[in-house]
């Protein structure tokens, strides 16, 4: 398997996890798909930027966690960009203490949370939520992490 994982920061948080765990979150998720090659962009922000973006594309005025950009290239043209992933270091931060969970598992549950979005899936409907949390669960689990799932994300 080929994965190319970029990750570029534009936040002045200093708790950002390491290229490495960037790496081994997003490959965890990668691997669950049973992808031969992918490459990911991880854009990492904070709340201004998070939240020009969301307005732009989501119509959402607000800084959120992690956004999901998949790349549109047909098959055909056999490029294997999946996407791009912005993360709001700040939200990440304030939601991991709300919740209750370390920073480096809420980090690792955006970021794998980001990537099967890349991957197709969606949470918008019940069914598709169970299936894709279910599939969270078992990723973070597999990574040693507990549970993610006490509360709804804010995504």
């Amino acid at each position: 398997m080929s994965y190319r994982i970029d990750v570029e920061v534009n936040s002045s948080s200093t708790k950002i996890p390491s290229v490495e765990n960037i790496e081994l979150w997003i490959t965890t998720a990668l691997q669950s798909d049973e992808l031969n090659e992918a490459e990911v962009s991880v854009y990492i922000v904070d709340e201004p930027e998070s939240q020009e973006l969301n307005a732009q594309y989501r119509n959402k005025d607000k800084p959120t966690n992690v956004l999901s950009f998949p790349a549109d290239i047909p098959d055909e043209v056999g490029v294997p960009l999946l996407g791009d992933l912005v993360i709001c270091a700040p939200v990440v931060e304030r939601e991991a203490q709300e919740q209750g969970k370390t920073l480096e598992a809420h980090w690792a549950h955006m970021l794998v949370h980001g990537t099967l979005h890349l991957l197709g899936y969606d949470h918008i409907e019940d069914d598709e939520a169970d299936v894709m949390e279910a599939l969270e669960t078992r990723l973070i689990t597999q990574l040693n992490f507990p549970a993610p799932y006490t509360e709804t994300i804010d995504d």
